[in-house]
């Protein structure tokens, strides 16, 4: 699947992107099925907001029981000081996550192709298993930005094994808020770790290391592009005011050969844990 340039890449960049993989139609598939979803969602309670300015998740069971179900997440900004939605409804949500591929037969079919298990082979995985999924819409007018963070934080294992697979299922650009990332940065350290205890969060640090400023290289890429990257791999994403949204898919993918903490948020119980088809 992947050239010896793109795993070459990929091993000495941290990142890797793959061009207008996906085909429109399975892009429309899944991109009907989360709208679907969104407006099947009942759970309209202004609590459920999603932003990483914040990331203490204590006490918070709606987020920390997520990890196996399928949840809708409102954007920071998506009410006004009245209470109310500042926009239309299915533009104010943040995000759905984070087990599409095991509950919704869509993105399960879409999570588990054979090329993305092609993709997991090529950079050296043994044991590819999808621990986290998440549809991300970053809206127009109110996208929230995503702040400078590895991925390995919230997936920590020994060694360090998580791969993120990034679909974009509209065209990413810099007007609409599209990936920056750090060339190289996965060579440096893990910066912080995010553990759970019962129903408290703690943000660990681990290093000191600043995030990027003028290291950054923004990624923009066609609808149906793929970019995977390694979980040291620092990257961001600016806010979205422009009036067009920049709809992604994600996929968290750890190796089953090392050891996942039992200390990161989220634990699988009662899916499975699978892989890709091949």
């Amino acid at each position: 699947m992947l050239s010896s340039e793109q795993i070459q890449q990929y091993h000495q960049q941290g990142f890797v992107v793959l061009d207008q993989v996906i085909p429109q139609s399975m892009l429309d598939q899944v991109k009907a099925r989360a709208a679907l979803l969104v407006e099947q969602w009942v759970e309209d309670s202004p609590s459920h907001v999603f932003t990483t300015k914040d990331n203490n998740r204590s006490g918070d069971d709606y987020f920390l029981e997520s990890a196996e179900k399928i949840r809708c997440f409102f954007e920071e900004e998506a009410f006004g000081e009245d209470g109310k939605l500042v926009q239309d409804r299915s533009l104010c949500i943040n995000k759905i996550g984070h087990a599409l591929h095991e509950l919704d037969p869509v993105f399960s079919e879409f999570s588990h192709q054979v090329m993305l298990g092609q993709i997991a082979r090529d950079i050296g995985m043994k044991q590819p298993q999808i621990r986290q999924s998440m549809y991300i819409f970053k809206q127009p007018r109110i996208g929230g930005e995503v702040n400078w963070h590895q991925d390995a934080t919230f997936f920590y294992t020994t060694p360090q094994s998580v791969v993120t697979y990034w679909f974009a299922i509209e065209d990413a650009t810099l007007e609409n808020g599209c990936l920056w990332v750090e060339p190289a940065g996965h060579l440096g350290p893990l910066r912080e770790r995010f553990n759970l205890d019962g129903r408290t969060t703690t943000m660990v640090p681990l290093d000191e290391t600043p995030w990027p400023e003028q290291s950054g290289k923004s990624v923009e890429v066609k609808a149906g592009s793929i970019v995977v990257f390694q979980g040291t791999l620092p990257h961001y994403s600016a806010p979205n005011r422009s009036s067009k949204s920049r709809q992604a898919y994600t996929l968290h993918v750890t190796d089953g050969v090392c050891e996942y903490a039992k200390e990161n948020w989220l634990q699988s119980r009662e899916l499975p844990l699978r892989g890709f088809d091949l």
